[in-house]
Parts: structure tokens; sequence; C-alpha cells
């Protein structure tokens, strides 16, 4: 008898997407697979639907045309609470943290759990304070306001915020725009360390090269209305494309990838 093939059913599967507004197509027939454990990034130039893209897996906009499933699940046929459900299964950090500047940090990160209805607030206290210091953000900061925190402990609030509810996959978008060489380099490395603690699967736009190239197991190029290139940074660069070439292959890639090869991430 033949052996039994175990199926991995893909975290996020996008099946002959089409994005219209009008006359206007921004996706034509994209198709995309993301596997569990994978750190996918999204590019493409201005106009490429990146950001379209990521509100299609989200729920957030329902496509023209073609398919949309995460967990397996098609989210436009999900109704309101199951969608819910599969919502609290990932976490969102937004480019520029999107914090609630009415509530602290503690307060901030509480807020999903809060939402849940089904914690004691002990143990919400609990939970964030573990989330907080998983970032490096301290008790005593925890009580701050966001106007007092720094651009770069903003983006670790709002981090442990898309993580407050143990999710399996998270979007970033833009994570470490707005931050200086020295605290992007920290941001980079607190999220390759969550990622491998914590299993995840995470989906990101970016322009940084250097963030791309240091996080990124697969890279997806957006160009010409679909998916151009997928694979491993080493391979997608290789793909003869003129976009692919200005974007990777320019001053500024070749410094991320020099930067890349002497210090390559474990």
């Amino acid at each position: 008898m033949p052996e039994a093939t175990v199926s991995r059913t893909p975290v996020i599967e996008i099946t002959n997407l089409w994005t219209q507004f009008g006359d206007f197509v921004v996706h034509k027939e994209l198709n995309l697979v993301v596997q569990q454990g994978e750190i996918v990034s999204l590019v493409g130039g201005s106009g490429s639907g990146k950001t379209t893209l990521l509100r299609r897996i989200l729920g957030l906009d329902a496509p023209t045309r073609g398919t949309v499933r995460v967990f397996g699940e098609d989210i436009n046929r999900a109704n309101r609470a199951h969608l819910q459900h599969l919502r609290n299964r990932w976490g969102m950090l937004f480019q520029h943290g999107a914090m609630f500047s009415a509530l602290t940090a503690f307060d901030n990160v509480a807020q999903p759990m809060r939402e849940l209805r089904v914690l004691p607030e002990d143990l919400i206290r609990d939970a964030v304070l573990l989330k907080l210091d998983m970032v490096g953000i301290t008790p005593a900061d925890a009580l701050k306001m966001p106007a007092d925190l720094s651009g770069g402990m903003i983006k670790r609030v709002a981090l442990a915020r898309a993580l407050a509810l143990e999710p399996e996959l998270l979007f970033l978008d833009e994570p470490t725009a707005g931050l200086d060489p020295d605290r992007s380099e920290s941001f980079v490395s607190l999220i390759r360390t969550l990622h491998q603690e914590m299993q995840l699967t995470v989906i990101m736009v970016t322009h940084d090269l250097d963030t791309l190239f240091e996080l990124s197991t697969q890279i997806a190029v957006l160009a010409e209305k679909r998916v151009l290139a997928y694979g491993p940074p080493g391979e997608v660069i290789r793909v003869d494309h003129p976009f692919i070439k200005q974007f990777f292959l320019g001053e500024r890639g070749q410094r991320a990838l020099e930067v890349l090869r002497e210090h390559p991430h474990s």
C-alpha cells in the first residue's frame, strides 16, 4: 500500500483574485499561497496594490472575483461571528502604531483582551505585563500615555497589542518606518525572536531593503496586477524583470545584500 501523505493546509491561499474599482484593475488573476511559519514580504511599486491585497486578506474588503482563504476558510463566505473568531487568530501592527491616544500603553494592550469579555481583570493584568515584557517595555513605561513614548516604544507597545491574543498569524505594515538605524535593527531582531518563539506566520509590507533581507523567508513581488515572482530572496532577485532589477539590484539593494552576506542572521 502506498504511504499516506499528510496535507498541509496553507495559512493563506489566494486564488484568481481580481480587484477592480470601476474600470481600474488593481489585481488580475492574482495567486498566492503562504505556508505556516513563513515570513512573507509583499513588495511592489506605488499603485501595485500591496495595501489593497492586505485589506483583502484581512477581510476588510471583498474581492471583485476570486477567493481568499485564511486558515482554510473562505473569509468572504464567513458570517460575522465566524469572521471575528478568525480575526482573533491574527494580529496587526499598523505603520504608525494606531494607538488609542487617550489610553495608557497598558490599556492599549489590554483592549483586545477586554473586548473578548471572558477574561478576569487580574488575568488580563498578568497577560499584558507579560506581553509588554516580551517586547522590552517595563511596568513603569506601561503606565505612560502614547504621547510620552518614543517612536520605537510606540512600535513595541503596538506589537505587544498585536500579540495580545496569542495569534498564529501576524501582519506588519512598514514595521521599521520612522525608526533610526539602531532602533530599526533592534526591532527587526525582536520580530525574528518572536517569530521563532511563538511559531508565527508573518505577512509584511515593507520598502526597507535591510528589513526585507533580514527577515523574509519568502518575497512576493507585486507587479503587472499579479504576483510576478514568489520565492526565497536569493531566487527572487535573480528573476529577469525590469522592476526586480531596479528594486533589488540598485545601489540600496546591493548595499543591503552586502550587509546580509557579512552578518547573516542565524
